[in-house]
């Protein structure tokens, strides 16, 4: 299965487990921005631990799930977002005042908007999850 976007289907794969109240998913194929993007996910806790498996194709990644995420998806396009504007950008993608996460790549790396924030940090935006 060629997937066009693994970070969309990375997000579209963990909702449809979590609606289903599954324990623990496998997404594929893996790439080092969806392994950063978990990784952030994890530290925010809407995600346990997961595990990237080489299987000699595009690798996939067990996942646990811990039934936190309400919602979650990638935006696209990628907007490009300065420093000081991430309160319009949070308005627009989560449903309330500190409630969700942007996930942001910056020139120091894969981030959430919280980060990108106190690090005074512009960058693009690549998903939302609350």
């Amino acid at each position: 299965m060629p997937a066009k976007n693994v970070l969309a289907n990375l997000f579209t794969t963990i909702y449809n487990n979590e609606l289903r109240r599954k324990k623990e998913c496998i997404v594929y194929p893996t790439s080092n921005l969806a392994r950063e993007v978990l990784r952030i996910l994890q530290k925010y806790g809407y995600v346990g631990e997961f595990e990237q498996i080489d299987d000699g194709r595009g690798g996939k990644f067990r996942i646990q799930l811990l039934g936190r995420i309400v919602k979650c998806g990638v935006i696209s396009p990628r907007f490009s977002v300065k420093k000081n504007e991430y309160d319009f950008w949070e308005r627009r993608y989560l449903p309330a005042f500190n409630y969700g996460i942007l996930i942001v790549t910056t020139p120091q790396g894969v981030m959430s908007q919280i980060e990108a924030k106190e690090k005074g940090l512009g960058g693009k935006l690549l998903g939302y999850v609350y």
